[in-house]
């Protein structure tokens, strides 16, 4: 195995593998140091080190209320993405019926449509129903973004499992509820887990949507953050992206983690 790792061909694909996740991970690399600078504006090198700016961040209520109503919203997203994704999963891997490769494709279309295109739809097909700037809209325009996430990481699990157990069970006399709540849920909890963390990062860090269904009301942290910048820029926003970012980095940690457990164990 250790030879292996030494051959050309493996240390080449490791060296091309780590320039790319250092070329994809050094703009986040630059702002951390920036949010602690004592310096008075966004600057490179930073100047120093001081802490004032999450003290600012924490003392100011726009950055405040931001926090509160993404986790407010991301958490709701993370529930009914989990719920629905659930139930969509089990249709599409378990169920059998007319064009289940078009609806498949049809769930899983967020992941490839540009945001931009899916924003615009939205602002228009809830202008008609008055929900855009509430927190409804905002929810249920992230539940959409979500719920492939949550399919995707649900459906793998699903497919993990040893259809014998299930019939077993319905064998032994237990009907189609009893059979998911004792043998099929305990099985694919893990892919369930994931796809909740998935669907509550994918709306902690959305901004596209978010700037197109929120109001001047109730703005979540991205939309403060795209403001704040266009507006004033200060190391302020720079502590505001590390927190974001070590929220969303810890959140990506505990779901690979899950990821990477046995299902049902």
């Amino acid at each position: 195995m250790t030879d292996s790792w030494r051959s050309p061909r493996r240390l080449a694909l490791l060296a091309i593998g780590t320039v790319t996740v250092l070329y994809l991970v050094a703009p986040m690399l630059v702002i951390v140091p920036m949010a602690f600078t004592s310096g008075q504006s966004l600057s490179w090198p930073p100047q120093g080190f001081s802490t004032q700016w999450f003290d600012r961040m924490l003392s100011n209520p726009a950055w405040t209320r931001g926090f509160q109503n993404s986790a407010l919203v991301a958490t709701l997203v993370a529930i009914l993405a989990t719920i629905l994704g659930t139930i969509g999963a089990l249709g599409l891997v378990r169920g059998r019926f007319p064009g289940k490769g078009v609806a498949n494709a049809l769930v899983l279309s967020p992941l490839i449509v540009p945001v931009v295109i899916i924003a615009i739809g939205f602002f228009s097909f809830y202008a008609r129903f008055k929900l855009t700037g509430s927190l409804p809209g905002l929810v249920l325009a992230h539940t959409a973004l979500a719920v492939p996430f949550v399919i995707v990481n649900v459906g793998a699990a699903l497919r993990t499992i040893d259809r014998n157990l299930e019939l077993a069970a319905a064998n032994l006399g237990a009907n189609p509820v009893q059979t998911f709540r004792r043998i099929t849920f305990p099985n694919i909890l893990t892919g369930v887990l994931a796809g909740a963390v998935f669907a509550f990062i994918t709306s902690w860090d959305e901004v596209v949507v978010s700037i197109f269904m929120t109001s001047a009301r109730f703005k979540t942290l991205p939309v403060e953050m795209w403001e704040q910048v266009r507006q004033v820029v200060d190391p302020t926003v720079a502590a505001v992206a590390t927190s974001l970012m070590a929220v969303t980095t810890t959140l990506f940690v505990f779901a690979f983690v899950i990821r990477r457990q046995v299902p049902g164990r």
